[in-house]
């Protein structure tokens, strides 16, 4: 990318809709890459105070904007994607803050590998700032069933849905890469693997694929924190019911891999304590956080959250959403609050993001606390 740095390689993702592109981007950050999803992005640029909300708004009319003064997308929606010259207006606003974006973003990177994701990365001309293209393929009868079972469409507003994007084809045509998920996350997973191998590979090397982290040694009765694998799946799924009677099968951690990453705080060798998060939008949620009653609460609950804030902040988040079972025993919860944390409720969250992340986040039954990660917002200085 035009404006990454020397020492920087950046993938451009994209595919269809319901193709699993998201899952390939978790799955580049399990080995360390730093993910952007520019589709959020471009929703972030139009957020009120951001550069893209007052053109926006001049160019559609106060129409569109709610009672809560946010651009409402389904009124923006009704416009844009019925009129090709409107949609190709809003984007001519919109593309190039996010493409700013995306290069101040891989500026502050500390990661080798930048991943960009968005579905138009072709036509908006992200693809041209890209050392790789890869594009996620799936049948077109699987798009229609991730639609309808993760969306809630009907089959004909599924099919209409497909049907409306410009054809697959034009974007494998492209492709340096392809990766097939039809549905088994563990193919994925490897083709993702060998991938990320053939990038480090010389010319004529063996391509191999790219090693899962080696745990590092911790003194006896100490407590280490490491980043879960999902070679692990099966102890990661044990620990899960052993402490919460939640059982999973290996096929159901590796789909969760898919979905987000974990961190495993270990003693003498065994899991005392578990976080499942993700980091979207500039933001980390953390939707399982499971500690062990047999092991030292505090000295778990510190090793998990510093870890994790420690990835956040590298991954230039900018807020850590916790979400905690309100049966959490109080010590986990105290424990939380000693590490800087405040109870909140999503109408506490002021950033319009933030809130609507903290509703789509939240687990049934569940508290939340809330600590903010760095004082500035990624699309503030644009």
């Amino acid at each position: 990318m035009k404006k990454r740095g020397p020492d920087k390689t950046v993938i451009g993702l994209t595919g269809n809709t319901a193709t699993g592109k998201s899952v390939v981007r978790r799955m580049l950050e399990h080995f360390g890459a730093l993910g952007i999803d520019a589709d959020s992005l471009a929703h972030r640029a139009m957020a009120p105070g951001a550069p893209a909300y007052k053109p926006v708004v001049e160019l559609f009319g106060q129409w569109i904007v709610g009672p809560d003064k946010q651009i409402d997308r389904v009124r923006l929606g009704r416009i844009v994607f019925n009129d090709p010259e409107a949609l190709a207006a809003l984007e001519k606003i919109v593309h190039p803050i996010v493409r700013e974006a995306i290069h101040l973003l891989i500026r502050r990177a500390s990661q080798k590998i930048v991943v960009v994701e968005a579905i138009k990365l072709i036509e908006s001309g992200l693809a041209a700032d890209a050392d790789e293209l890869w594009v996620v393929d799936a049948t077109p009868k699987v798009q229609l069933r991730r639609l309808m079972e993760n969306r809630g469409l009907t089959e004909p507003e599924a099919r209409a849905r497909v049907e409306a994007q410009p054809p697959q084809a034009d974007k494998l045509a492209h492709a340096t890469r392809i990766i097939n998920n039809n549905g088994n996350v563990e193919s994925a997973y490897n083709q993702v693997r060998y991938a990320l191998k053939s990038l480090e590979a010389k010319a004529g090397a063996p391509k191999k694929p790219a090693p899962e982290p080696e745990p590092v040694a911790a003194p006896p009765g100490a407590i280490s924190v490491r980043r879960g694998m999902p070679s692990q799946a099966r102890e990661i799924a044990l620990f899960i019911f052993q402490n919460s009677g939640l059982s999973l099968s290996r096929a159901d951690m590796m789909q969760r891999f898919g979905e987000k990453a974990y961190m495993l705080a270990h003693a003498d060798g065994a899991i005392v304590g578990l976080a499942g998060w993700q980091a979207e939008n500039l933001i980390t949620r953390i939707d399982e956080f499971i500690v062990s009653d047999q092991s030292p609460t505090e000295e778990v609950v510190t090793a998990l959250v510093r870890e994790i804030e420690t990835a956040a902040r590298d991954l230039q988040n900018e807020v850590a959403l916790l979400f905690l079972p309100r049966r959490t025993p109080d010590g986990v919860r105290q424990a939380v609050l000693d590490a800087g944390y405040e109870m909140r409720t999503p109408a506490d969250l002021h950033v319009t993001d933030w809130r609507e992340a903290a509703l789509e986040s939240a687990p049934a039954d569940s508290l939340m606390a809330v600590k903010r990660l760095r004082a500035d917002r990624v699309l503030k200085p644009i």
